[in-house]
């Protein structure tokens, strides 16, 4: 497995979106990631749960991370979630992307969410696709 190009890395760390909710990707190979996201009150729900929103993004931002690590563009063509277990307000929860399959042109991708007790949060995958 070759190492994630300086310029790849540093495209992948300036995207905006992850900036405005502050997910971090703490660890990037080729096609694989993972990233953190702090449970802040600014990302509760109206029941005071961490809206889905929030997980669904850092799951896809790890996705994201792992699918162009290698530096070719990957578009995602398809996701689903399952959420399974709340996190609490002031947890930092990991998210981390793996692929499961690759063809010519597609890839799959699984994504776990894990709290910090280790407990699984949500189960997210992904498809790409590479032009």
């Amino acid at each position: 497995m070759s190492d994630v190009s300086d310029e790849t890395r540093s495209r992948i760390d300036a995207d905006p979106y992850c900036e405005t909710l502050g997910i971090d990707i703490v660890e990037l190979e080729v096609r694989f990631a993972r990233a953190e996201l702090t449970i802040t009150e600014d990302l509760l729900n109206f029941h005071g749960t961490p809206h889905g929103a929030a997980i669904y993004s850092l799951a896809d931002a790890a996705f994201a991370a792992a699918s162009n690590s290698d530096g070719d563009a990957a578009v995602g063509l398809e996701a689903n979630i399952s959420y399974l277990e709340a996190a609490d307000t002031g947890e930092t929860i990991a998210a981390t992307a793996e692929e499961t399959h690759s063809s010519d042109r597609t890839a799959e991708y699984e994504i776990i969410v894990l709290g910090e007790d280790g407990n699984r949060i949500a189960t997210f995958r992904g498809r790409v696709y590479r032009p």
